[in-house]
């Protein structure tokens, strides 16, 4: 008798602490709030020019990036700077996806923006395009030691910075001969 329930005992202990850790484990509801939470982000210049299925697989690669280190929810959540966390998760997927392809300069600085900026000539084909972005791409690497450091400028920044307008303007004037002639009107009081 005293076997059983000692026996008895022992596996209400294991289910409880079974039960329980499987309740703090991320579920589809955990990833849905944190993929809702994200949508706050989709303003940032990479984002925005995303699609909406581009958008959800990159909240879907920041998620699990997040599950990853933090298997336990509740671990997640009592974060003291949780929302500092999700800035830092956001960034560094977005300098992974960039570190993968050189090329994505197109989603942080759009072609119609520089167009409209003035930086570009309209009308460009699609090989002119890429041409700029790869020399743009290239500038960017030889003035910035990381990729990093390219993003905390971006985003330290509140316009953008002027090394990288200088280097738009340089591979437009290089490859197109487009000169951009700025015209300052000093307003006395």
């Amino acid at each position: 008798m005293r076997k059983s329930i000692l026996f008895i005992m022992f596996v209400a202990c294991v289910a409880t602490v079974v039960g329980c850790s499987a309740e703090r484990r991320w579920g589809e509801r955990e990833r849905r709030e944190l993929r809702n939470e994200l949508r706050a982000y989709r303003d940032m210049a990479y984002l925005d020019n995303l699609a909406e299925v581009e958008f959800d697989t990159f909240t879907g690669n920041v998620v699990e990036a997040i599950e990853i280190d933090y298997p336990i929810y509740t671990t997640f959540v009592e974060l003291p700077g949780r929302g500092d966390t999700v800035e830092v998760y956001v960034v560094s997927t977005i300098v992974e996806e960039l570190r993968a392809n050189p090329h994505n300069m197109r989603n942080i600085y759009p072609y119609p923006y520089l167009v409209d900026e003035g930086i570009l000539p309209a009308n460009l084909n699609h090989q002119a395009q890429r041409a700029f972005y790869e020399c743009l791409s290239y500038k960017v690497k030889q003035y910035y030691p990381t990729t990093l450091a390219f993003f905390e400028d971006i985003i330290n920044s509140p316009t953008m910075p002027t090394p990288i307008v200088d280097m738009q303007m340089a591979c437009a004037s290089e490859l197109f001969d487009w000169s951009i002639e700025i015209d300052e009107t000093i307003v006395a009081d």
